[in-house]
């Protein structure tokens, strides 16, 4: 594709001078409108060495406050990111609502770079392609404006550029290793770019290519493709406000020939107490073991806890912690969002406290609220509630692919037992500070919970993150056997490395 663009446009200075003005006016309009209407905006430039990102990017960020942007230089990764999933450097710059993004190279430049260099194999390059598209739909449903642009100059442009900035000593360090790489390679690196916009070009998230090789035609491209997405975005805001969408209709026999797992789970299972203390100093053992393999293997854990109001999570995770060396493992508790992390993809504040190799990360509750706590109390729409089932799964995977153990618990216990419990806590002291009003009401929602539950597991128990259901009436029974599935998933994958 690329070969065949006309990389000879050009504008004249007069008009280049006149389109700037009136678009630096236009673009600065639009940032306050966009502040406005609560749109985040990503602009992600790529394209070969010296095609002029640093140049443009400054080009674009002049008529605009600078509050209200941030500029990411992205192409090496630090060794804190190295320790994480490919795209969690990227998850945790996502702008709030209302913010503008601009990446200096995104998360294509690992993904061409490895390609280019045949470091990874085409299997995991080719489940990196999905990922990112995954990543980039998921922002946009969101709300997230990208904006993609490849600036493209030929090869006989880029040697010019080249030996141009080696001339002098004060530019020469401009010029990498691996941009000369490129120049040598170059036929090969414009079929590896071209593949890569044809793989990731999509509705949501379109590339727009430069032609690079005239700076200010450049420039008054950048701008106007800027401008024309953020503008769109506005209009459809307003149109949205002004006609909101319709809830999805709901089935009114679905009640009649609903799936139900829980009701099959028997909580008749439980331990006494002699042989609660025998296994569970057994297991303890065994966890501190792993943990040092783990970390020696820099393998990354993630534990989600999800569950009845006084199911039993803070019990077992007390257990679970107790062997563990404290430096290697993090407990996240999940409340309601911040306001901070309103203003982000409901995801983002999860991706904030993914762990890195080596680490476990321990969630007491966790990203399936949304289909639960955020679908019965309506703090979402029934549409993204809907879509979050597949948002979940992908997530997931990604960490899975980039070997993350994922291991997810629902602790079930029946209504009589949790009404028992919270008595209980109601009438100790020292208990009472973890019944509230909030708990009480949610028990008046139980059927409708029970119903979220049923399609959380049926919808998002998959093969690299499949739900555990532990019976949780006995609370021995139910540590010991989160404990032992802890570490037999871990000891499980590890005997394969």
């Amino acid at each position: 594709m690329m070969e065949k663009i006309d990389l000879n446009k050009h504008i004249s200075k007069e008009d280049y001078r006149t389109m700037k003005t009136q678009m630096e006016a236009r673009l600065s309009t639009l940032q306050r409108e966009a502040k406005e209407l609560k749109i985040p905006i990503i602009v992600v430039f790529e394209g070969f060495g010296s095609s002029g990102k640093g140049e443009l990017i400054n080009k674009l960020i002049q008529p605009l406050d600078p509050r209200g942007f941030c500029v990411y230089a992205t192409e090496k990764e630090s060794e804190e990111e190295k320790l994480h999933p490919f795209l969690w450097r990227f998850w945790t710059k996502t702008p709030a609502k209302g913010r503008i993004a601009i990446f200096d190279t995104s998360w294509y430049r690992k993904v061409l770079n490895e390609r280019a260099r045949k470091e990874t194999e085409e299997e995991r390059i080719k489940n990196s392609f999905e990922e990112i598209k995954d990543f980039e739909r998921q922002l946009v449903q969101d709300g997230t404006v990208i904006i993609k642009l490849f600036l493209h100059i030929s090869k006989k442009e880029q040697k010019k550029r080249f030996e141009k900035l080696l001339s002098s000593k004060d530019t020469a360090w401009k010029v990498t290793k691996e941009d000369l790489h490129c120049q040598k390679h170059y036929e090969k690196y414009l079929h590896l770019a071209d593949e890569m916009i044809e793989r990731t070009d999509c509705d949501e998230a379109p590339w727009t290519i430069v032609e690079a090789e005239d700076r200010e035609f450049a420039t008054i491209k950048v701008l106007s493709t800027v401008i024309g997405a953020i503008q769109e975005a506005c209009n459809f805001v307003k149109q949205t406000k002004e006609s909101p969408v319709k809830e999805l209709m709901s089935n009114p026999y679905e009640d009649a020939v609903r799936t139900s797992v829980l009701n099959k789970v028997d909580l008749a299972h439980f331990l006494e107490k002699e042989e609660y203390k025998e296994r569970l100093k057994k297991v303890q053992k065994r966890l501190k073991e792993l943990h040092s393999e783990l970390y020696a293997k820099r393998v990354p854990v993630i534990i989600a806890f999800e569950g009845w109001d006084a199911a039993g999570k803070g019990g077992a995770i007390k257990r679970l912690t107790e062997p563990l060396d404290p430096r290697g493992y993090r407990v996240n508790p999940t409340s309601a969002p911040n306001d901070i992390e309103k203003e982000h993809h409901y995801l983002w504040r999860f991706w904030n406290t993914i762990p890195k190799a080596g680490h476990i990360a321990i969630y007491d509750r966790t990203w399936y609220g949304r289909v639960m706590v955020e679908r019965i109390e309506g703090f979402c729409t029934a549409e993204e509630w809907n879509r979050a089932y597949t948002e979940l799964n992908e997530m997931e995977a990604h960490l899975a692919h980039e070997g993350s153990i994922i291991i997810k618990f629902w602790l079930h216990i029946d209504s009589d037992e949790q009404e028992k419990r919270f008595k209980e806590r109601m009438e100790n002291p020292e208990k009472q500070w973890k019944i509230t009003d909030e708990d009480w009401r949610n028990r008046e929602k139980w059927s409708e919970y029970e119903e979220a539950v049923d399609e959380m597991i049926l919808r998002t128990s998959t093969t690299y993150a499949p739900w555990h259901i532990v019976e949780a009436n006995d609370k021995y029974y139910a540590r010991v056997k989160v404990l032992e599935t802890v570490a037999n998933t871990i000891e499980t994958v590890l005997n394969k490395k």
